[in-house]
């Protein structure tokens, strides 16, 4: 993957690469609340950036590996790359998923990772724009509308079932879909 890093985006992308490499090495078997503390500050400084400018297209999903090369891109590169580190850390992936928000401030659809540490608590929020690892209940600027992971998609709309999980098979996120299937060499 280094090697591809270098080739594809040059000498700083490697230097990207080898960072997050050794960001994963040092933060194996660490608690989990430091590992979700440094992966989210290690994407977090990655540059912000439309589809449409950086890929020229309205919605791109870049994978960690073209997130990391370019360092920059939108809402969902950042969960996705954060996502991908912390299940690479062995943080168990029934308690991470991306959720789609509302978000008020910028009066727009946003991304974000959420981690719940139990069924019963509210889910911690890893952001892009709120640097800041907070409680759901502590970020009344989002709004949740729906999350998912690699098995599941949850509603979070009253009206649509709150909290219901639909099987796989209901799931339509071809973006996502599509990148786990690059991800996984199929």
């Amino acid at each position: 993957m280094l090697l591809q890093l270098r080739k594809q985006y040059g000498k700083a992308a490697l230097k990207r690469g080898k960072a997050a490499n050794e960001l994963i090495r040092s933060l194996k078997n660490k608690p989990v609340k430091l590992q979700l503390a440094k992966v989210n500050q290690f994407f977090n400084r990655a540059k912000y950036v439309t589809d449409k400018r950086l890929w020229g297209k309205a919605d791109y999903w870049a994978s960690p590996f073209e997130f990391i090369g370019k360092n920059r891109g939108d809402c969902e590169d950042y969960v996705i790359a954060k996502y991908f580190a912390l299940r690479k850390l062995g943080v168990d992936d029934k308690k991470l998923f991306l959720t789609y928000v509302k978000a008020s401030k910028q009066n727009l659809a946003h991304m974000v990772l959420s981690y719940f540490e139990s069924p019963k608590k509210p889910p911690l929020i890893l952001d892009n724009y709120n640097k800041k690892i907070l409680s759901a209940l502590k970020r009344k600027d989002l709004k949740p509308v729906y999350s998912f992971n690699a098995h599941s998609l949850f509603l979070s709309n009253a009206s649509a079932g709150l909290g219901k999980s639909l099987p796989d098979s209901k799931l339509k996120n071809n973006k996502w879909r599509k990148l786990i299937a690059e991800l996984e060499g199929k």
